[in-house]
């Protein structure tokens, strides 16, 4: 099975007199890269949120975003009596000189810089436990998103795999044709140009032997036939993120059909190694999205 990087997951949850909602959304990245966006009384716990994110998630270019919002309550402030007294008098103080009215300078005062301030809150343990649970659901939201886009991928990587050798059989049909094609080619140009009964015939059937030798493309045949079944076994594995080894498989599919393609010398064999090659990319791109 196989899981996208790609995904969007959400989860929001009622605790008490606090609404926790989280989004996460993830896009394909080399490694885990996180964008968290956080309410201050998380921030103590900021380490551990982004612990969960990379266990959850493991690889990706992510973006979260928490919220943590009072529901319907609130929000316990603190007022600086000091410093609203310092400013009223100073305030009364003025208003007097220049006989302005009093009677609204307490509403005024206290929209004054710092003179009420949010009191700092954190979560307690529960709390903190339960936003936990609401963290990892949304984690779970996101991995449910990324599995049902890998079934698509799986399945567009395994008709790649297919295509792939529907050619590789097609070459190993045109290749006995192909020995014979040079032995006859070969045969002609001696004849055309020295003469048929002037070449030795053993000497010729030696060097076509050993030409024909290192031409031979049977070891590639078996290797990208093993790096096929391979493939496809990397696919059945139970692990989530297979995306890296995928790509390191697919690099040594192209090395055996770059060697195919070099030894060919022959237009049909080509045909079929282009063919191929272009499977090859098309995987190499989808590939690029796995986890």
């Amino acid at each position: 099975m196989l899981y996208s990087m790609t995904g969007y997951g959400r989860s929001e949850q009622t605790v008490g007199d606090k609404v926790f909602l989280v989004e996460v959304r993830s896009l394909n990245g080399k490694q885990f890269d996180l964008r968290l966006q956080l309410p201050s009384v998380l921030k103590p716990y900021e380490f551990d949120v982004r612990n969960i994110l990379n266990e959850g998630l493991e690889r990706g270019s992510v973006e979260c975003i928490i919220n943590i919002k009072q529901n319907g309550a609130s929000k316990p402030v603190t007022i600086n009596t000091d410093l609203l007294k310092a400013y009223y008098q100073s305030v009364v103080q003025v208003a007097k000189e220049i006989n302005a009215e009093t009677d609204h300078l307490l509403s005024a005062v206290l929209r004054l810089p710092e003179v009420v301030v949010n009191t700092t809150e954190v979560l307690n343990e529960e709390e903190w436990s339960q936003f936990q649970t609401v963290l990892k659901a949304a984690i779970q939201n996101l991995n449910e998103h990324r599995k049902e886009e890998g079934k698509v991928m799986e399945a567009d990587l395994l008709q790649r795999v297919a295509n792939i050798e529907v050619q590789q059989k097609a070459i190993a049909e045109l290749e006995p044709l192909r020995r014979q094609k040079i032995r006859d080619g070969l045969k002609k140009v001696l004849e055309d140009n020295v003469g048929k009964e002037n070449y030795d015939a053993n000497r010729l059937e030696q060097e076509l032997i050993y030409y024909i030798e290192k031409i031979d493309i049977s070891e590639e045949k078996v290797r990208l036939k093993n790096h096929c079944d391979y493939f496809r076994t990397i696919l059945s594995e139970k692990e989530k993120s297979k995306g890296k080894k995928l790509s390191f498989l697919l690099q040594e599919f192209g090395r055996e059909i770059n060697t195919t393609g070099s030894k060919a010398y022959d237009s049909e064999i080509q045909k079929c190694v282009v063919l191929m090659k272009d499977e090859l990319e098309k995987a190499k791109e989808q590939v690029l999205n796995v986890l």
